[in-house]
């Protein structure tokens, strides 16, 4: 499968600023059952190319204005080829030890109710036990917008029994590292389904299974990644996986508006050529969406 993605986040500074830096992980790698064929970040129409591996072995790079400036735009757009690996997640460029995915965060720290759920469910082969795992969360915790923030954490996503997938992938991330298994949080955009589905950044996770490798599980969804899913970023949590994350120097209040379109290119070289023009344009058939914050589809 080939999908279009236009991912464009604006910073209104009320006040103006004075400095703004931003980390962008806003790139995708190729690895087994994703391959970007064109991809281009841009920051206030100019094209960002020092993108480099970080530590996790994912690319980031960070834009800095020093000058006064009203507000800044960014837009990630490209097209990435995807196949349905079943769920396991390989070719990546590893380049820390897994035991490191079994550090706790504040944003994923199991609280004694997590912990109980993890240790109650059923002794069984290590992937059955993280499938389990994945629907536990999801009967404890339903999924309801507007009453989490990104700041939120597993642990009150937990006991307050509601939340996004943000909530549902830290507190299956906590879970699994209070039962020794490593698990790390992902961030990405999913071609989602129906009519009433969102379109929007989406987080899941990844844990470690032995004889297999890292397996991808969207806890909102209740499956392992399929071809409808691009990953674009990782870490131990969703602030440590963030597309963009920064600090400005500014006065007054800061407005957040993002729209994310995605979109299903057709295998005919003509028609793709069609699609990558409208993708430019904002014209091409896909959804929108507009939120303030982290990641919040389902």
């Amino acid at each position: 499968m080939k999908l279009l993605v236009r991912h464009q986040t604006i910073y209104n500074y009320e006040a103006g600023s004075s400095r703004v830096a931003m980390m962008l992980k806003l790139k995708p790698r190729d690895h087994h059952g994703q391959k970007v064929l064109e991809w281009g970040v841009f920051v206030n129409d100019q094209p960002i190319t020092d993108f480099a591996p970080n530590g996790y072995g994912e690319l980031e790079a960070l834009w800095i204005r020093h000058d006064r400036t009203d507000s800044a735009t960014i837009l990630a757009t490209g097209l990435v080829e995807t196949s349905d690996t079943h769920g396991i997640i390989g070719g990546l460029q590893e380049r820390f030890d897994p035991r490191i995915y079994l550090r706790d965060t504040p944003l994923t720290l199991a609280s004694t109710d997590m912990r109980n759920m993890a240790a109650s469910i059923a002794d069984q082969d290590p992937l059955g036990r993280l499938h389990a795992l994945s629907a536990a969360v999801i009967d404890r915790v339903t999924y309801r917008t507007g009453v989490t923030k990104t700041t939120t954490s597993a642990a009150e996503s937990f006991a307050l029994g509601a939340g996004v997938c943000q909530d549902h992938a830290q507190i299956f991330i906590g879970a699994a590292r209070s039962i020794g298994v490593p698990a790390r949080y992902v961030t990405g955009y999913l071609l989602a389904q129906g009519e009433d589905a969102l379109h929007e950044t989406h987080a899941w996770t990844e844990a470690l299974v032995p004889g297999l490798g890292w397996v991808g599980f969207d806890p909102s969804n209740q499956i392992c990644v399929t071809e409808n899913y691009i990953r674009v970023a990782s870490g131990l949590d969703a602030d440590d996986a963030a597309p963009v994350r920064g600090s400005v120097t500014a006065a007054g209040s800061i407005w957040i508006d993002a729209d994310v379109r995605i979109a299903q290119a057709s295998e005919d070289e003509r028609e793709q050529q069609l699609q990558k023009q409208q993708q430019q344009q904002w014209q091409y058939d896909g959804a929108s969406v507009r939120m303030n914050g982290g990641a919040g589809g389902r």
